[in-house]
């Protein structure tokens, strides 16, 4: 039984599996378990140029970053698994008790964390109740987003990134999937407001 599990390992997907992989030490989080299923090649970072991202150098190429993020999770965080390869088909189960089917295997979680992209037909079998028109793309582009609050879909269900509603951009997808990590991380915690940070020893 998983604590976590995130689903696609774009933007918003490693941001919050890095968050969270970093509390590692924490009292709260001591024992979880994270895994993210890493199918990506649909991601829209593949042909991406980035020029205008916090923190990331200029002329930096999309493709790059998914590979560096998933190969920084795996270093610094190597308790949080990497299941590569796998398309997960359907959800089931209810909050602290998913059934995640993918087409090799079953997962059982805990807490499910979708943040794979905005394309319609949506290929995930048991959300359709929550699937609804994109708000904040232009309808030409037949765009869909997961009904939720502030990333909370339904007990036990977050989503994150452009499927949250949020626009295409990285930023916002990174700090869509932070923003997840540390409601995670509250709920670990009994409901008191948790962050993680590093800091320079002096």
């Amino acid at each position: 039984m998983l604590d976590v599990l995130i689903i696609g390992a774009g933007v918003s997907g490693v941001s919050c599996a890095l968050v969270l992989g970093s509390a590692k030490n924490k009292p709260f989080a001591l024992d979880k378990e994270i895994a993210v299923i890493a199918h990506q090649k649909a991601s829209s970072l593949q042909n991406a140029l980035i020029n205008n991202a916090y923190g990331i150098p200029a002329g930096k190429l999309g493709n790059e970053i998914l590979s560096e993020s998933l190969a920084q999770l795996h270093k610094l965080y190597p308790h949080v698994s990497q299941i590569e390869g796998e398309k997960v088909l359907s959800i089931s189960g209810e909050a602290g008790n998913f059934t995640i089917a993918t087409n090799k295997s079953n997962y059982q979680s805990k807490i499910i964390v979708i943040t794979i992209g905005p394309n319609n037909p949506f290929l995930i079998e048991g959300l359709e109740a929550f699937i609804e028109p994109h708000q904040k793309t232009p309808p030409a582009k037949n765009r869909i987003q997961l009904r939720n609050n502030d990333h909370l879909v339904t007990e036990g269900i977050y989503v994150a990134g452009v499927l949250a509603g949020h626009r295409s951009q990285l930023a916002i997808a990174a700090g869509s999937g932070a923003a997840v990590a540390t409601d995670i991380l509250t709920l670990w915690n009994e409901g008191t407001h948790s962050m993680v940070h590093d800091s320079v020893k002096k």
